[in-house]
């Protein structure tokens, strides 16, 4: 039980990869705190949790709202029996793959909102309550487009690309408080509900061909894989391990 007895947050965890990363936290013996802008997904998700004999609880939020953030820490707390040990910052959002100037204001806000705003409320909620415990992990999950951009995505791999910037300077300014701070770039995951945003369309064989071409393991990344990352980073093993992105991408970044 590698995160046993830890309380962690997970964002995003109603499907998809935050699904995945709660699922495995839990698992491995986490308290693990369900959390998505929809009641029944997280609802879903905590009840198979507990059915598997694990520890979860759902709660309704939406990461770019302050309000929000605190209720979820205070939930947090309260499940963990007064701490909170790490949070999983994995919801996100794009825009359609399109020309850069195509993308509409409301598209270019929202995406800020949810990739980068949230982890700013993140922080400005967890953090205290993380010095409280002594110290504790924020895993901020990017993207591979954050480090190998491409064109039609261009506002969203500007978001991720800031989240990877922020989470190092997150790292050297918290690691005196024993805060670590770290994140995850998966790359594309065409069963994701995103996928046909990234792709433009719907991603029929063709656009996975496409895409597969670019991976050197010759296979797109799953939830397990990135929930594998996720875990380790939670857990002590990573005690010494701060301010990296670990790519989860098969070589495609090399």
């Amino acid at each position: 039980m590698r995160v046993r007895e830890k309380t962690i947050v997970v964002t995003g965890a109603g499907g998809g990869i935050g699904e995945g990363i709660a699922r495995r936290l839990a698992e491995e013996g986490a308290r693990v705190i369900v959390n998505d802008l929809r009641a029944e997904l997280a609802d879903r998700v905590a009840e198979a949790i507990g059915a598997a004999g694990g520890q979860a609880r759902a709660v309704v939020g939406d990461v770019t709202q302050s309000a929000d953030w605190a209720r979820l820490v205070a939930q947090a707390q309260e499940f963990g029996g007064g701490r909170l040990d790490a949070v999983v910052n994995n919801a996100g959002w794009t825009h359609v793959n399109r020309p850069l100037l195509e993308v509409p204001e409301d598209e270019f806000d929202r995406v800020y909102a949810i990739n980068m705003k949230s982890i700013y409320w993140s922080a400005i909620h967890v953090v205290p309550a993380l010095r409280a415990a002594g110290g504790g992990s924020i895993i901020n999950i990017a993207s591979t487009a954050g480090v190998r951009p491409r064109p039609g995505l261009t506002w969203y791999n500007g978001s991720k690309g800031a989240v990877i910037t922020t989470s190092k300077s997150m790292a050297a300014e918290l690691g005196p408080d024993n805060i670590r701070v770290n994140c995850i770039n998966p790359v594309f995951n065409p069963d994701t509900a995103l996928s046909a945003a990234f792709a433009g369309g719907p991603v029929d064989e063709a656009r996975r061909a496409k895409f597969l071409a670019t991976i050197p393991l010759g296979r797109f990344s799953t939830a397990l894989d990135v929930a594998n990352a996720a875990l380790y980073l939670a857990s002590d093993e990573a005690a010494f391990v701060s301010g990296v992105c670990i790519e989860v991408d098969g070589a495609r970044c090399v």
